[in-house]
């Protein structure tokens, strides 16, 4: 009869969006489970509110989402989300996905940060809705330097200018490193950069760059901040020779993924219109092997909770796989499926046996690209809880309770 009370409460604690601790009465690591070194890094795409019309709609991404459609027989579209479509600038909202993510074992979020030559881009969901929340530090946050090119008026150029760098860099120092919640690998401040190399370009080559960066770690120090952590995304590093040629140029900390579908190797497994799950997985990981499980520089590894783009198409367009966002979709990626990918990539992540245990996941909330951990209505909590699972497992019993002897 339990079990049956559980079942029909569960759809209202998912709708509720989580538990208050003084409900769920049990933090990750007491009682039942044991909590790991492992800490788990969600990125953050921060287009969920109002006023950013340039991206087509009245309210960010959510218009795109609502107005997708299947593209081929069992392709399941729109994805509902079970949340609503809430304006991630609001701090009561944000609050909500903070305690839900604190709740199942993320440690991080990881932004999604925009600076370009006109300066900082998409930042409401940080500025007004993270950092106003009022338990905020349950989850701390970090900055991935998205600095891709942006195609909408005006076009923002992922590459800028030493002077334009240092501009952003004052702002880091001035108004996010020194918050209480920003997140520190070893005391550091983290710090990422999606595509290393189009950094490079813009500051005029390897050396340059490394001298940017040298000033950077300098600023900090001298504001009080200590020493910085510098992590490059792998994107772009995977497309040269030697991928390694740029961490050591820019004296960086880490590697790690964005999304598996980024290694080429796992790109060429993207089968059109759909490809499964556990190939692309699979070849991500054996490339990881490859590249990075002898690397002196730690890689934390990736894992993509899906893949599946075509919500940036518009629903007149067709479906032909003719290149982002015009891509074949990932099937076939259950909860249960999830849970293995996590556990694949902390067998990695522990191999490191000092320094950093972390894993990044793709995404918190990437619903137009198909990464969510955010609840949604066919699946509810299960990804989030497929963290948690990971994270804090469950302690092993004795054999004599296990066999059902008897107990102290």
């Amino acid at each position: 009869m339990k079990s049956v009370i559980i079942v029909r409460l569960a759809p209202l604690v998912a709708l509720l969006g989580f538990l208050p601790d003084a409900v769920s009465g049990e933090e990750p690591g007491e009682g039942s489970a044991t909590r790991s070194r492992l800490q788990v890094a969600a990125y953050y795409f921060p287009n969920w509110h109002r006023g950013t019309d340039e991206m087509g709609t009245d309210f960010g991404e959510w218009g795109r989402l609502q107005a997708a459609v299947p593209r081929f027989p069992g392709h399941r579209q729109p994805k509902v989300p079970l949340w609503g479509y809430e304006d991630e600038a609001d701090p009561r909202i944000m609050a909500k996905k903070i305690a839900a993510a604190a709740d199942h074992g993320v440690s991080a979020f990881l932004f999604c940060w925009y600076y370009y030559e006109q300066g900082p881009y998409l930042d409401r969901a940080l500025n007004e809705g993270y950092l106003r929340a009022e338990n905020k530090v349950r989850v701390p946050f970090a900055l991935m330097w998205a600095n891709h090119d942006v195609g909408t008026q005006p076009f923002r150029k992922g590459a800028v200018s030493r002077e334009v760098f240092d501009r952003m860099v004052e702002l880091l120092i001035a108004r996010y490193f020194p918050d209480a919640a920003y997140w520190r690998l070893d005391g550091r401040c983290y710090f990422s950069i999606y595509q290393p190399m189009t950094f490079i370009a813009g500051m005029g080559g390897a050396e340059a760059a490394r001298q940017a960066l040298d000033a950077m770690r300098a600023k900090m120090r001298a504001a009080g901040l200590g020493e910085l952590h510098l992590n490059l995304v792998d994107f772009q590093l995977l497309k040269l020779s030697d991928p390694l040629e740029p961490v050591r140029q820019l004296g960086a900390d880490s590697v790690t993924s964005y999304v598996w579908i980024h290694d080429p190797a796992a790109w060429r497994e993207l089968s059109f219109p759909q490809a499964d799950y556990t190939r692309v997985r699979d070849a991500y990981f054996q490339s990881w092997d490859r590249h990075w499980s002898q690397s002196a520089v730690p890689h934390f590894p990736n894992v993509t909770m899906g893949w599946d783009p075509t919500p940036r198409l518009r629903p007149d367009q067709p479906h032909r796989g003719r290149g982002y966002p015009d891509t074949g979709v990932m099937t076939g990626n259950t909860p249960e499926r999830f849970h293995e990918a996590l556990e694949m990539a902390k067998e990695r992540a522990e191999r490191h046996p000092t320094g950093p245990c972390v894993i990044t996941v793709y995404a918190w909330n990437e619903w137009t690209e198909g990464g969510y951990l955010e609840p949604e209505a066919a699946t509810g909590t299960r990804y989030l809880e497929c963290i948690r699972e990971v994270v804090s497992p469950p302690k092993r019993l004795p054999k004599s309770s296990e066999s059902g002897g008897p107990r102290p």
